[in-house]
């Protein structure tokens, strides 16, 4: 049974939603310039809530929603990302969160969900600079100022885990070049001395909110009954998890992660005081990114072979780039058990159980589910309707398994999966759609500077409204 102040939601970022690029003083991102699939469309309007909040957070009432999990863009409060701050920016996210507390909807905030002010990645080099955490901190305090009234639950980076895990080719920054080992888990330092700065600073400052990260985090499953498979997993899971959460909860980084760093030469650049300031921390509850679907890890034991590699640089960058191979701990393998949806995608159910009970138990938080979903292209009927019986069913069986989980003692206190309005995703542009709300435009950006961008409501939509309305009991 889901407890009865369970805040059930779903989740959008600025850049993949809002729109308005050159509106209203906002600087561009990294984002705005970023370089785009073939045949996908940019982030300069995507679903234009910034014209449409008002319409998009009513219809979020209309589903019940108790809470809206979003992010602020930090080139429309600071155009340069520093320095001035753009006081039409902070007009507009006020608005959105009034907004919001006019419905009775919490809005849980993320404060970097990946698109840096281009101002930034041009004069510090983005993260790898450590003057990055005195300006994220900066940041952080216009914010906590400005919104201490109006924002309850804090985020502070969203996924910065699959940044350093899966960054060997900087896909997202857009300038696709290549990271070393080095390169990447000194960002990842830097950004965690830089999110337990806000930590703290956000306790002083907010004394009635609570703040914490947003990982996307899975756990891994040993592929056999093998112990070094097994042992895989436990490894895996340290890399790829809990180097990013024990750094925030407990000020210290898993020693089986030291033993990655010394096998593969990655040096860190660690300052005096770097494990002070990640002790200050405290997260007060773990937001967690949990698919579930195809590429959930499932690992075998993967050795490490120094004779197919040159050097330490060129061997981080080559296993890198396969994703979940990583040399000494595992590599990712095709998991036969997953369910298969109706469309015949492949997808587990048990993930935000499994990831919940594993997260109760290392850290003794509270938990939110901050994404969760499925995307694939939908179908616009003539009579406006848009069945999407394949995502009822994804999250059907994934909220099915999470009521076990918390009835096993997970403590998950909210859901927000991904994505509550349609909007532009990170490689697969307007055409993989997420959310329970259909945005009618397509790939063509000339088109989208004037398209009218009108809402449907997916079968999806009436069916979540169920859902939250018996507070999880009509999942059919």
């Amino acid at each position: 049974m889901f407890p009865n102040d369970f805040l059930w939601g779903a989740s959008s970022s600025s850049a993949q939603i809002e729109g308005g690029y050159d509106r209203d003083g906002r600087g561009l991102s990294i984002w705005d310039v970023k370089k785009l699939n073939p045949g996908t469309c940019s982030f300069h309007y995507a679903s234009d809530f910034y014209h449409h909040f008002k319409e998009d957070i009513a219809l979020m009432a209309e589903m019940g929603f108790k809470a809206y999990r979003m992010s602020i863009s930090w080139s429309r409060i600071l155009p340069d990302g520093e320095g001035e701050i753009n006081q039409r920016g902070i007009d507009f996210y006020r608005d959105v969160f009034h907004e919001c507390h006019k419905y009775g909807i919490e809005p849980i905030v993320t404060i970097f969900h990946f698109d840096l002010p281009l101002a930034l990645q041009q004069k510090y080099g983005g993260w790898n600079n450590r003057q990055m955490i005195d300006t994220y901190v900066n940041y952080c305090q216009i914010l906590f100022k400005e919104y201490k009234d109006d924002v309850h639950y804090w985020l502070t980076y969203n996924e910065q885990n699959m940044l350093i895990f899966f960054g060997a080719v900087d896909m997202i920054g857009g300038t696709n070049q290549l990271q070393t080992g080095t390169d990447l888990y000194n960002q990842a330092h830097i950004q965690l001395i830089a999110q337990a700065k806000a930590m703290k600073l956000c306790h002083e400052m907010c004394p009635n909110a609570k703040i914490g990260p947003a990982p996307n985090i899975t756990t891994s499953y040993p592929k056999t009954c093998s112990p070094m498979d097994y042992i895989a997993s436990l490894n895996m899971d340290d890399l790829r998890n809990n180097f990013y959460l024990d750094a925030l909860v407990f000020g210290t980084y898993p020693m089986s992660v030291w033993k990655y760093f010394k096998d593969n030469q990655i040096i860190l650049d660690i300052h005096d005081g770097d494990f002070e300031i990640l002790k200050e921390g405290h997260p007060d509850f773990i937001g967690f990114n949990c698919y579930g679907n195809d590429t959930t890890e499932y690992l075998e034991y993967y050795p490490l072979d120094m004779s197919d590699m040159v050097n330490a640089d060129n061997r981080e960058m080559s296993y890198l780039m396969k994703l979940m191979d990583k040399p000494g701990v595992g590599r990712a393998s095709q998991n036969e058990y997953l369910s298969k949806g109706e469309d015949g995608h492949a997808y587990d159910p048990y993930c935000i159980r499994v990831t919940a009970r594993r997260l109760t138990d290392r850290y003794h938080l509270p938990l939110i589910i901050t994404e969760n979903g499925y995307g694939r292209p939908d179908i616009l009927e003539e009579d406006g309707t848009i069945h999407d019986s394949y995502r009822i069913e994804h999250l059907r069986e994934t909220i099915r398994q999470m009521e076990i989980g918390i009835e096993e003692g997970a403590n998950i206190f909210g859901y927000c999966p991904w994505s509550a309005v349609d909007l532009v995703s990170t490689r697969e542009g307007i055409t993989k759609r997420y959310g329970f709300i259909y945005v009618d435009r397509d790939e063509d950006d000339e088109k989208a500077k004037t398209a009218s961008m009108k809402r449907y409501r997916k079968d999806s939509f009436y069916w979540y409204k169920k859902v939250i309305e018996s507070n999880g009991k009509e999942l059919d």
